[in-house]
């Protein structure tokens, strides 16, 4: 089996202004949707990011694929890095990480390799990981303050505003209602400490078996984020980046017994020994377009199992294509000990064949079929490409958007 052509489709999915340190979500979200065509009729599927500088990365390595044997993983890493030799990062300038250009191409290129070893084979992508320890992937309910839309060129609003922790509870009960999480976790460093404490209480008292998670993305020094911590004592079941750098984590975990967790301090290897040595963290949130596909991802598994580190795993607004990627990911990965992040009931669009799947008790199931078990709705495809040319967003700038709602907005981190 032989890669013979790469076909890369662009999309914009229409958005929801949700609020966080940095500023508010675009109009859109912006994907990559990946096909590897063979030269015996299978198509492996990919969905990874669709920004200017993972289009670009993307673009460059496509053409050196051609005739590659999806089953040679080493030989695809070797393309991406000949192809890609300068390296650098891949977010954009507002973004409060980076990721290594070469390590999210080759990921975004691993999961149709594996899509297409698993049709050939018969067998899941989990199966190919190591083997399915689970068949339900527990997901969270991720809460975010908004803003009411500004116009409905691209589609309704939900909720509307949503900026006062009363408001935020309502959100959280239709989330509960509506797919069962039995978690839930809110994207703070929005409004000012004492209003998301509130929020937080609010939602224990509304929820008293669900555990809580906030995600204040750097947004508070350390004597903050310990006075949050103190205010809500017994409430949080994790803590996620309360502070900006590996440092300012270190000097927190050692002044609480709240583990603390990340996605913006730790997202390669060589920074896991770091946070272990310097016991920065307690949990890590995987995310395979990140940790060099699904396969980086499950040794990140291992690493943690090794250093006694809980996983967890990282959502960005995505699609149906990455969402069974997770589904995957999430069966062959023994430490995954919290319920996972996810930006699906955000959406109302999808790009595979059955419609947007829906969650029983905030689980889903792992597909059943060979490879990734999902197949490509050209059609849903072709609707959200028009929309990518038509609006006019290459890249994603939260702090640029924020000006449309808060023209005196100033972007700080840390903000409290």
């Amino acid at each position: 089996m032989k890669i013979t052509e790469v076909v890369i489709t662009p999309i914009a999915v229409p958005d929801l202004p949700l609020v966080n340190t940095k500023g508010v979500q675009q109009p859109v979200f912006l994907r990559s949707v990946i096909e590897f065509k063979t030269d015996i009729g299978l198509v492996g599927l990919g969905e990874s990011y669709g920004a200017e500088r993972t289009l670009v990365g993307l673009r460059k390595v496509a053409p050196t694929l051609i005739g590659l044997d999806p089953f040679d993983l080493h030989g695809l890493r070797q393309r991406v890095e000949t192809a890609l030799p300068e390296g650098g990062g891949i977010n954009a300038p507002t973004m409060l990480t980076d990721h290594k250009l070469t390590d999210v191409v080759y990921s975004a290129f691993e999961i149709p390799c594996l899509d297409l070893i698993g049709k050939k084979t018969g067998r899941r992508v989990c199966d190919l990981l190591g083997g399915a320890v689970r068949n339900e992937i527990r997901f969270g309910g991720y809460l975010f303050y908004k803003f009411a839309k500004l116009n409905l060129d691209y589609g309704p609003d939900m909720f509307g505003e949503v900026m006062t922790p009363d408001a935020l509870v309502e959100q959280a009960k239709f989330f509960v209602a509506e797919h069962g999480f039995q978690s839930l976790k809110l994207k703070g460093g929005v409004l000012e400490p004492d209003l998301e404490i509130e929020t937080l209480r609010k939602l224990r008292e509304t929820f008293p078996d669900h555990n809580l998670r906030i995600d204040p993305m750097g947004a508070w020094t350390v004597p903050t984020a310990k006075y949050v911590i103190d205010e809500l004592d017994g409430i949080l079941e994790y803590l996620e980046d309360p502070c900006r750098g590996m440092d300012a984590m270190a000097e927190l975990a050692n002044i609480t017994d709240v583990p603390l967790a990340t996605n913006l301090v730790v997202v390669e290897l060589e920074q896991v020994f770091e946070a272990i040595t310097k016991g920065a963290v307690k949990i890590i949130l995987g995310d395979h377009h990140y940790w060099c596909g699904a396969t980086g991802a499950v040794r990140l598994n291992h690493v943690c199992k090794a250093a006694n580190l809980g996983l967890s795993m990282h959502s960005n607004s995505h699609l149906g294509i990455s969402l069974a990627a997770m589904c995957h990911l999430g069966a062959a990965s023994p430490q995954l000990t919290y319920d996972c992040d996810t930006h699906y009931p955000w959406s109302t669009k999808e790009i595979v064949k059955g419609g947007r799947r829906s969650f029983n008790e905030g689980k889903l199931r792992v597909p059943d079929g060979p490879g990734l078990g999902v197949e490509l709705d050209h059609d849903a495809l072709s609707e959200l490409s028009d929309l990518y040319e038509h609006a006019m967003v290459t890249d994603r700038d939260d702090t640029d958007e924020m000006l449309k709602y808060r023209p005196n907005y100033i972007r700080k981190v840390p903000r409290w």
